[in-house]
């Protein structure tokens, strides 16, 4: 006679729950293991480094370390929310940011529309080739090309300006300038590569949907907005809600290679802020504190921008 083993309903359950997870990982266990190295690279450079969060609420000695140092409290916040220097640079952060969104988000959508109604292969990919390489230039060559570009001096632009009678343009030097300079060398530089994600989005457009529009005698544009622009509505406005939550990100490495003293007071952002008194005053605590603030603000963005996708109707990014 055989003797039956009595197991605890709760632990029954557990163990029918870990097998009914692996039974759903067992079958993609190939692709588990290829994504393995992107969770561990996550965990390495943008897990961990929270930890170094805490600088933010302690009196940071780089002898003594993070965890020997004196708790703080929030004292550096006060201190950084008193300052009139800080809140000079979160507005330039927030003009900035918005200048960069509201030029620069439609401007490879339009550039995509327009690419996609060209039916000549060659000369389409001709373009996308030309629009595509400044992603891939460093920002301190571009600069230096900026420099030739924009130079009151010996610029080309000022050259043009100056052989047509008008008087040459301070486009680096001159606060009214400097922001715009700063826009619209970041869509030459970036357009190019956004297209790619709205060209991948529009080559999944059925046809089928042109033809029958075609069919009903509808022109170009009626074709674009009733047709394009509805069928890849979910990747602009997933791409909008990535963008709003990285509102705060104006572009260090352009700004900090582009601008100087004499513009400090509309090119001066978080990022540039933060480095200099982080790494050139040594004052890593105060610094670490601005840096927590802006991740919350787009933290905070992200979230309400994700709400209210998915309020209007619309697939969000969770």
């Amino acid at each position: 006679m055989q003797r039956q083993i009595s197991v605890p309903v709760k632990d029954a359950k557990i163990i029918i729950r870990k097998r009914s997870i692996w039974s759903r990982v067992y079958p993609y266990r190939y692709l588990y293991l290829m994504l393995l190295p992107a969770l561990v690279y996550y965990f390495i450079f943008h897990y961990y480094p929270m930890y170094g969060v805490l600088i933010a609420f302690k009196h940071y000695n780089f002898t003594d370390g993070i965890m020997g140092s004196s708790w703080a409290g929030l004292e550096h916040f006060r201190y950084l929310f008193q300052l009139d220097k800080f809140w000079q640079v979160f507005w330039n952060t927030i003009v900035i940011s918005l200048y960069r969104l509201v030029f620069g988000f439609p401007f490879p959508l339009i550039i995509a529309l327009l690419l996609n109604e060209v039916r000549k292969t060659v000369f389409k990919r001709t373009v996308q080739t030309i629009i595509y390489v400044p992603h891939f230039i460093s920002w301190v060559i571009m600069g230096g090309l900026l420099i030739s570009l924009l130079s009151i001096d010996n610029g080309v632009i000022n050259n043009i300006i100056r052989f047509f009678g008008a008087k040459p343009i301070s486009f680096l030097t001159d606060e009214s300038y400097f922001r715009g300079s700063l826009v619209w060398s970041m869509i030459w530089k970036e357009f190019g590569w956004n297209t790619i994600i709205f060209m991948a989005a529009l080559a999944g457009v059925n046809p089928e949907l042109y033809e029958a529009a075609l069919m009903d005698g509808a022109n170009r544009w009626k074709r674009i907005w009733h047709i394009t622009l509805p069928s890849i509505r979910a990747t602009i406005i997933i791409l909008l809600i990535l963008r709003i939550g990285n509102l705060m990100e104006a572009g260090f490495e352009q700004i900090f290679i582009l601008y100087h003293p004499g513009v400090y007071n509309v090119a001066d952002i978080i990022d540039t802020y933060v480095y200099r008194i982080g790494l050139t005053e040594g004052r890593f605590s105060l610094a670490a504190a601005v840096g927590l603030f802006k991740s919350f603000i787009n933290f905070s963005l992200l979230i309400m921008a994700n709400k209210l996708s998915r309020m209007s109707g619309e697939q969000g990014i969770y």
